[in-house]
């Protein structure tokens, strides 16, 4: 079953179908989407994937959010590719360079004045989200001379051994093979239930110089949990967590990596809380491209570091840089693009809730913009279902802390026909999931 309509793509390179051998004997036990997606993939445009096979895929993971403006965007490409036909630097460390003068300029003139978030200085970390992550937690430890951090129950930062001590999950905990400090996790908003506010105990346990918690050199935070479940966070509760930072003298850390970018309809995921970070950290979705890019915001007056203390070879990846700027360029020089996203997510979750409610009480949807968890409650459900969807021509993957919530990242330029016919396959793969647990 295939629900996709041909699109136009140019020729597919076709290679021997499903081939996936050289994978099995070569590559390491530790791939993970090759087996949960068994096809090789050879082309890519928008929201579509094509296998080596021919077949179309329509696709709602978007590189687990690092593709907000889909597979190819051609007017990003067109400036990557213009970029590398003149010879300019592609490599340069942490040189002065046209790309990255002109991206600092336009994302400053753009983003972050349009919003005013002003006063803010750019470090380009290591090319990955956990490499932001581990710069964030330096500086603040070494602004404040405090070791502990607070993070939060089902939180996620990477998998480096700074990142994964602020991550809940045990099984990327465990893997780590080392006893893992410096944190102290807190319950995120809503994990006790919907009548508990768990920032009014964190606030008391951080004031208690008997707690047992030591102070605290920064509060790390996700305004949504996006490999935890999707798990959305308050606007006043996150207001409270700014301000306890505040009074405690730590720094106040929100991971974007995922959410930022437009996912959850404005560019920064903390925009509707009016926040203004200390630090805000940020990769995945950052160049536009799939390129790798990551960075941090650092407020002035917290830009401790001293010349080369944090270095790294790939910090500033020049090209990535180039595809950064068109992306600002293209789709946020105006409001228009967010007013879309934010329309798109609610047709989403409009659509979403009326398949729950075919099921009765037995799932829950939430999110914001068009970042969504169907919350299947059971993991052989949500995996059932995803494995049946992709079969069906959808890629979709899972999250929460045993993989029971179905995770919608659809690329934020997606086309309102495709986007109901991905839609379309999850609903069908869930039925027919439901269907065989009932005759089971």
């Amino acid at each position: 079953m295939n629900f996709l309509k041909e699109t136009t793509m140019g020729e597919v390179a076709i290679g021997e179908p499903n081939n996936l051998q050289a994978f099995e004997t070569l590559e390491s036990n530790v791939r993970l989407y090759s087996r949960s997606l068994p096809d090789v993939f050879s082309r890519a445009r928008g929201s579509v994937m094509t296998t080596d096979g021919g077949r179309k895929v329509i696709d709602f993971f978007c590189g687990a959010g690092a593709l907000n403006y889909g597979h190819n965007n051609h007017e990003i490409k067109a400036a990557i590719t213009k970029y590398l036909a003149s010879d300019a630097v592609v490599h340069g460390l942490d040189m002065a360079t046209p790309a990255k003068r002109e991206f600092m300029e336009t994302f400053n003139a753009v983003i972050l004045q349009e919003r005013g978030l002003e006063n803010y200085r750019f470090q380009f970390t290591g090319p990955t989200g956990a490499n932001a992550v581990e710069a964030a937690l330096k500086l603040s430890r070494k602004i404040t001379g405090r070791q502990n951090v607070i993070s939060f129950t089902h939180g996620y930062h990477g998998l480096s051994l700074g990142a994964a001590a602020v991550t809940g999950g045990r099984l990327f905990r465990k893997s780590s093979g080392v006893s893992l400090s410096g944190a102290t996790f807190m319950p995120y908003d809503g994990y006790l239930g919907p009548g508990i506010d768990t920032a009014d105990y964190l606030r008391k346990v951080l004031l208690d110089e008997s707690s047992g918690v030591d102070s605290p050199a920064a509060i790390l935070v996700e305004t949504v949990q996006g490999e935890g479940g999707v798990n959305v966070a308050g606007k006043e509760w996150l207001q409270s967590l700014q301000a306890i930072a505040k009074d405690v003298e730590a720094l106040f850390i929100v991971d974007d990596i995922q959410m930022g970018c437009g996912r959850t309809g404005e560019f920064f995921s903390f925009e509707f809380a009016g926040l203004s970070p200390d630090i805000v950290v940020m990769s995945k979705s950052l160049s536009g491209y799939g390129l790798p890019l990551s960075m941090l915001l650092i407020k002035e007056g917290r830009d401790a570091w001293q010349s080369g203390e944090h270095t790294a070879t790939f910090r500033g990846n020049n090209l990535a840089l180039v595809s950064a700027t068109a992306a600002v360029n293209t789709f946020w020089r105006s409001r228009t693009f967010s007013h879309a996203v934010q329309d798109m997510g609610e047709l989403m979750r409009h659509r979403l809730d009326a398949i729950a409610s075919q099921h009765g009480n037995s799932f829950a949807v939430r999110g914001r913009g068009m970042v969504l968890g169907f919350d299947c409650q059971i993991a052989d459900i949500a995996g059932a279902t995803t494995r049946k969807a992709f079969e069906n021509g959808l890629i979709i993957e899972r999250c929460g802390p045993n993989d029971e919530v179905v995770k919608f990242l659809p690329a934020l330029t997606i086309d309102l026909e495709t986007l109901n016919q991905g839609i379309d396959i999850f609903e069908v793969s869930l039925a027919e999931t439901m269907e065989q647990a009932r005759g089971a």
